[in-house]
This record gives C-alpha cells, sequence and structure tokens, in this order.
C-alpha cells in the first residue's frame, strides 16, 4: 500500500496511491482519521480499513501531493553509514550509527522549491531511505524492528555545509527551512519486499550523481529502530533518514554546489521518485 497526503478542494488529507489515482479516505473511509500521525497511531485496524478501500477515487493529475507526513514528532538522520560516502569524507567509519535531527519545520513536499540560502551558497542534496514509525515503542530489538515500521518513504537530505561543520551537532546546518523534501508516498514493506536491497539514484539536471544500493548500508533501518528505541520512545509518523551513499556535491573537485534552477531528483526502486527544484530564498517571510 502507498499512503499519501495529498491537497484538493480547499484541503489536505490523506489517501492511497493506486496508479494514477488517490482514493480519497476522507470519503472512502470517514471513520479513519484524516492526518497522516493520527492515522498511523490508530493501529492495524487502520491499516486494514484503507488497504480495503476502493472508492472515491481522484486523478493524481489533479491533487497536489503533500510531504507524507507534514510535521514528523521527531526527524531522525543518521551520517556516515554508507561505505563510500565515508571514504569520501576522509573521516574513519564510525563504530555506532552517527545520529542528529533535522527540525519538523524543514518538510516539504514532492515538487516543492528547496530554498538557496542568503547565508550560504554551500548547498548540497543528500538521496537517501527513510523510515515511518508506525507504532509507539521502546527497547525494539532488531529482529522485532519491522513490527514497528509502517513504511518507507524518500528524504532528500539537504545541507548547508558551511553551516552544518561550524559545530559537532549539524543541527543548524541541516535543518533550514524547505531542506527537508519527503516523499512521494509511505510504501509498506509487503509491497517492495523490505527495505535492504533497494536501488538508489540522485540526479541533478539529469545528471547521475549518486548510485547505490541500501544493502551498502553500515547500519540498516532494523539497526536503527534498535539502537534509537534505546534511548527513546519512537512514536508514530517519525522519520528515521538511514544516511547518503557517496557522491555528494562538497566531496566533488572542484564542488558542485546547487544552484538557483537546479532540479534535484532522487529514485529509490519500489519507491518512485521526489523531485524538487532550488530557487533563491524568498526575501520576505510571511509569519
Amino acid at each position: 500500500m502507498r499512503l499519501v497526503t495529498f491537497s484538493h478542494g480547499g484541503s489536505t488529507r490523506i489517501g492511497v496511491l493506486d496508479g494514477e489515482q488517490v482514493i480519497d479516505l476522507a470519503a472512502a473511509a470517514p471513520s479513519l482519521p484524516s492526518e497522516m500521525c493520527a492515522f498511523l497511531a490508530a493501529g492495524r485496524d487502520a491499516l486494514e480499513t484503507a488497504r480495503g478501500a476502493s472508492g472515491a477515487r481522484l486523478a493524481l493529475a489533479d491533487v497536489r501531493l503533500e510531504a507524507p507526513v507534514l510535521r514528523p514528532p521527531k526527524i531522525l538522520a543518521v551520517g556516515l553509514n554508507y561505505a563510500d560516502h565515508v571514504a569520501e569524507t576522509g573521516m574513519e567509519q564510525p563504530k555506532f550509527p552517527m545520529i542528529f535531527n533535522k527540525q519538523a519545520t524543514a518538510v516539504v513536499g514532492p515538487g516543492a522549491d528547496v530554498h538557496l540560502p542568503r547565508v550560504s551558497k554551500l548547498l548540497d542534496y543528500e538521496g537517501e531511505l527513510a523510515v515511518v514509525i508506525g507504532r509507539r515503542c521502546r527497547h525494539v530489538p532488531k529482529d522485532r524492528a519491522q513490527e514497528v515500521i509502517a513504511g518507507y518513504t524518500i528524504c532528500n537530505d539537504v545541507s548547508v555545509r558551511d553551516w552544518q561543520m561550524r559545530v559537532q551537532t549539524m543541527t543548524m546546518g541541516k535543518s533550514f527551512d524547505t531542506h527537508c523534501p519527503l516523499g512521494p508516498a509511505i510504501v509498506t514493506a509487503d509491497e517492495i519486499g523490505g527495505p535492504s536491497d533497494l536501488e538508489l539514484k540522485t540526479l541533478v539536471n539529469g545528471e547521475v550523481r549518486q548510485h547505490s544500493n541500501t544493502k551498502e548500508l553500515i547500519f540498516d533501518c532494523f539497526d536503527l529502530v534498535e539502537h534509537l528505541s534505546t534511548a527513546f520512545t519512537l512514536e508514530p509518523g517519525d522519520v528515521i533518514s538511514t544516511g547518503t551513499p557517496g557522491g555528494v556535491a562538497v566531496a566533488m573537485k572542484p564542488p558542485k554546489w546547487l544552484v538557483a534552477g537546479d532540479v534535484m531528483r532522487v529514485e529509490i526502486a519500489g519507491l518512485g521518485a521526489l523531485e524538487n527544484t532550488v530557487v533563491d530564498e524568498p526575501d520576505t517571510v510571511l509569519l
């Protein structure tokens, strides 16, 4: 099943993506919550109800897909989690997952603009597989991690490299507004046969910059769930972005920084594609 958040007719709600159509769950199954975190928290019965929904179809072309989780409770990302990326940075392979946070206000959906900050031109892409948590959990052993995962999506861990490297936490350089594109859908494991052998590509203006496979992860999805849940509770809608392979702009000689007008596209087998365009940060912001 492919779960989406979409906007249509003046409201934003959730649905099931079926080819070139979206099943509008607000109409097909009105008893279900219309927001993704609440829907996931409703558990297996809600998932099965959504899986059985069939009516109230909208053409995909007539809706706007949003980030599948509009405001994740937590966005937990992983640094240096592919050996080729470790090598290109010149750093040592970590013995434990290198965890950092991205702020929920960084999230945007498919097709949304990504801002080139006024304060830096060192803008970089990072195509990544992301895990979406489906059940509130703590102390999850690796062999049960799949039980708490709702599904998988694509993340572009957009990074402002000079701000990232100023301090060890990296949070500021990873959390600028618009710098966490997510989507297009949360895809359940049965659709892809699991997350451990998925081809990943990142393209900029059609040029392949990153090309790898999730089997190359140092710490896989289930390792990360076990590790993170050792310290704190994971909640429905939490996103774990699993790290990026080699090929990032900062490692090129010279670096190929993103500029306004660049189109980033992250493709992961079975999950679809996430495409966003870089634009200059707006001069004014409405709050």
